[in-house]
């Protein structure tokens, strides 16, 4: 009977406001995150990652290198005659390609710490709900600009000569970071729905490798058969390229550049969309 009476007395016990005093923090409540200041603190987090292990940088440094080195002594002979002169067309391209291939790592990302039960974590705070994934995307244009910069000074050393000088070499990588950071959406939508980081690698390469390849990175589109020109033509990728492309070499880039605008803003609204839908149910 008194055992009873004390887990009654127990389970109705309400503590005075003095003993709350002591326990909860003095002052008013703390402002919520504004979403630019949540997304900021994500991609801050992002960076701290690569700071601890900085091996994760080799696909934007090693990875370049080899790429640049491997295509323009292996083709730039038989294609232009001298590799110097293939270097000015296939440089830009290079570039696009390796940074693009290099957006996947952020699906592999999100999914490693949805398996970490991270995302848990991240639900359940009071932030702005897509803030997590902008602050990966966030943090993986630190990557993608490594990564252009570094394939810029190896051209540089090799013979590379941009004639649209600092700004139109400026404005390329400008417009390769932000069509990156559209496009990396799609990889986090994959990251969400792959089961593990395996699999996440294997969509994303399936889906890279055509993209990248079957395009006008190494060649002129003209020298294809037609029905292969036809997919060329409408390839983003291909977009991207005639527009860093014609920037760096200072010609007037304005139609590349519409659809490239066109590509970054349907792919933000189509994955972007879907990844959020999929984020809130999982």
């Amino acid at each position: 009977m008194s055992t009873a009476t004390q887990e009654t007395t127990a389970s109705t016990y309400v503590p005075s406001a003095d003993t709350l005093g002591t326990v909860l923090a003095r002052g008013d409540r703390p402002a919520r995150p504004s979403a630019l200041s949540a997304s900021l603190t994500f991609g801050w987090r992002a960076m701290l990652k690569i700071k601890h292990v900085p091996e994760q940088l080799f696909d934007v440094t090693i990875f370049p290198v080899m790429m640049v080195l491997m295509f323009t002594y292996l083709f730039g002979g038989a294609l232009a005659g001298s590799t110097k002169e293939y270097l000015q067309f296939l440089l830009p391209g290079i570039m696009v390609m390796s940074v693009v291939m290099t957006t996947m790592y952020t699906g592999v990302a999100v999914n490693i710490d949805i398996e970490k039960g991270v995302f848990d974590r991240f639900r359940s705070l009071p932030i702005w709900r897509p803030s997590p994934m902008v602050g990966y995307l966030l943090g993986d244009m630190f990557r993608y600009t490594m990564a252009s910069i570094v394939i810029l000074a190896l051209g540089l050393v090799l013979g590379f000569r941009p004639d649209g000088g600092p700004v139109g070499v400026i404005a390329g990588i400008a417009v390769l970071v932000a069509f990156s950071f559209a496009f990396s959406w799609i990889w986090t939508m994959v990251g969400l729905l792959m089961r593990g980081e395996k699999a996440v690698m294997s969509v994303s390469m399936f889906v890279l490798f055509p993209l990248t390849f079957l395009s006008n990175v190494f060649v002129d589109p003209e020298t294809m058969p037609g029905w292969l020109q036809a997919f060329v033509d409408v390839n983003p990728v291909t977009q991207v390229v005639d527009a860093v492309r014609g920037l760096m070499a200072g010609d007037n880039a304005g139609g590349e550049l519409m659809w490239v605008l066109v590509w970054g803003i349907v792919l933000v609204a189509v994955f972007g969309t879907v990844t959020m839908r999929l984020y809130n149910r999982k």
